[in-house]
């Protein structure tokens, strides 16, 4: 049995994460500050599961050796991201450094969830992991994307300096249950708009380009990733390569859920990207990997879900 340390284990990918190490007879210890986890998200959760309730800017350690650590402590939508931008990046620069050490004092493997946004406003599509990205350091979102991108230079620089193993995954779009429908991501946003009756909010023109992936996917990578050799530290993209306008998101969500609704058009944000598509040859070839669940029938199960709090 393995003992595997999970930050932000009570967010949403972190949960699904958790759920599933338990489900493969690991011990689960959950890390979350439920700044933006929530404990709903692991109350069923069964087996050597443990919640240790802390919030990683702060160094910390256990009682007995860890295995393996997955560093998913972050805010990761924009509403919840911009509310503190300090905090966001304390968090990513140093939080990381915090589990990288303790990765250190324990020889264990760290596998760190970064993101699409390290690409910023991408010159390149689809965008593969050699491309180095095109971030503005001073824009609104800058907090979150600079903070990711330096948590990435931590994650090498240990590698070199320390001889810690990383696994490095840049995540893209996710979605599914344990979602928080106020977290302000655009497909809870349509999902709660929807089954409230309220037309979908569109902010820009729509045509601004996703690529969404289901998070039994996003986590079944993550796993993989984790269990690669030694060797192999990745940066490495983690996504669904089917790309979607907006537009095409909420067309989707009115057909599922009430077609009397309509669009509304919002001023679009600063330096928010107008596309999205990762490039998954490298997760192809080094995991086996491919996601296997369509949109139409992810938003079908998250739909569900949400329907049991709204």
């Amino acid at each position: 049995m393995k003992t595997i340390l999970v930050t932000g284990g009570a967010g949403f990918v972190g949960s699904n994460l958790c759920s599933k190490l338990l489900d493969r007879g690991n011990k689960v210890i959950c890390v979350d500050n439920f700044q933006t986890g929530r404990k709903q998200n692991i109350n069923d959760l069964n087996g050597e599961f443990e919640l240790l309730e802390h919030n990683i800017q702060t160094p910390f350690k256990t009682a007995e050796n860890i295995d393996e650590i997955y560093n998913l402590a972050s805010p990761a939508s924009p509403p919840h991201y911009q509310k503190n931008p300090i905090d966001t990046l304390k968090t990513n620069v140093i939080g990381m450094i915090n589990m990288l050490e303790l990765a250190k004092d324990n020889n264990a493997k760290i596998l760190q969830t970064s993101t699409s946004e390290v690409y910023g406003e991408p010159l390149e599509h689809p965008q593969k992991e050699s491309y180095r990205g095109n971030v503005n350091p001073n824009g609104i979102r800058a907090c979150y994307d600079e903070g990711k991108r330096c948590s990435e230079t931590l994650c090498f620089d240990y590698y070199r300096y320390y001889g810690v193993e990383i696994k490095v995954t840049r995540l893209f779009n996710t979605y599914g249950p344990n979602m928080d429908p106020l977290d302000g991501r655009v497909v809870s946003n349509f999902i709660t708009q929807a089954l409230e009756g309220e037309n979908l909010k569109i902010y820009g023109d729509g045509l601004q380009t996703r690529s969404f992936c289901y998070v039994d996917d996003t986590v079944d990578a993550l796993i993989k990733t984790m269990n690669t050799n030694k060797d192999f530290t990745g940066p490495i993209n983690i996504g669904n390569p089917a790309e979607f306008t907006i537009n095409d998101l909420a067309d989707l969500v009115i057909e599922k859920i009430d077609n009397n609704l309509n669009i509304e058009y919002c001023p679009l944000p600063s330096d928010d990207p107008t596309r999205r598509k990762p490039d998954i040859s490298l997760a192809k070839k080094v995991l086996g990997w491919s996601p296997k669940i369509a949109l139409s029938d992810g938003l079908d199960k998250t739909i569900d879900y949400f329907k049991k709090f709204i």
